[in-house]
């Protein structure tokens, strides 16, 4: 069995931007963008899991591997538990690095830094997250703070946002968790610009916007 092997999971569609993985992303898709990056780090196999048939081609192209995803799993009626757990199933290695493409800022570096803590630290999983420091209300109230002694933005206190971008989890944690998130978890802080996640039109065009400007300040 493989020790690490990277897994970029692809649907062929997408609800709120239609073919979002595909379209032009600052001169290439975002699967080929993130192939750029995962080609380049220490892994033992590189593997698209989708239902495609353009991201099978690509992954033909480059020269890596793929997993034709079964019907239900590229579905929206398929629950993110029975995906996870699915995911693992038919990953043969014993630990899994999940690489979306859908998180387009996470660089090389990033993905280096979290391979080394994965190795380092006494955990199952290792999931990307954000710090959350904000006036937080639910159910006409304050979260996380007082209205009687309210204080300072950065006084709050801070709350872990799982981003799903960058996901290091061992196989048998994941199958028994049935979630990318095992029990002896390892959040892995990322900046604000890394953490940007693709969902919807304005999130596309505003990663692009970030992406594109990164590149030029990079050069």
């Amino acid at each position: 069995m493989k020790k690490l092997v990277a897994v970029i999971p692809v649907r062929a569609g997408s609800q709120r931007v239609k073919d979002k993985n595909f379209k032009p992303f600052a001169g290439k898709s975002l699967l080929e963008h993130k192939l750029d990056i995962v080609k380049q780090l220490p892994v033992d196999d590189i593997i698209i899991n989708t239902d495609s048939e353009e991201a099978i081609r690509i992954a033909k192209a480059v020269g890596v591997s793929y997993h034709k995803r079964e019907p239900y799993y590229a579905s929206s009626e398929c629950r993110n538990s029975d995906f996870h757990h699915y995911l693992a199933k038919v990953t043969d290695s014993e630990n899994i690095l999940i690489a979306q493409v859908t998180a387009p800022l996470l660089n090389k570096e990033s993905y280096l830094r979290a391979i080394e803590a994965f190795n380092e630290k006494d955990c199952d999983s290792l999931m990307s997250v954000k710090v959350l420091k904000e006036f937080i209300w639910h159910d006409g109230k304050p979260l996380n703070y007082s209205l009687d002694n309210m204080p300072n933005s950065q006084d709050l206190p801070e709350y872990l946002v799982p981003t799903f971008g960058l996901v290091i989890v061992k196989r048998d944690a994941m199958l028994e968790a049935r979630s990318y998130i095992g029990k002896r978890p390892y959040f892995h802080k990322v900046s604000q610009i890394e953490a940007i996640d693709i969902d919807t039109e304005l999130d596309f065009d505003f990663a692009e916007f970030v992406f594109n400007r990164t590149l030029k300040s990079s050069k």
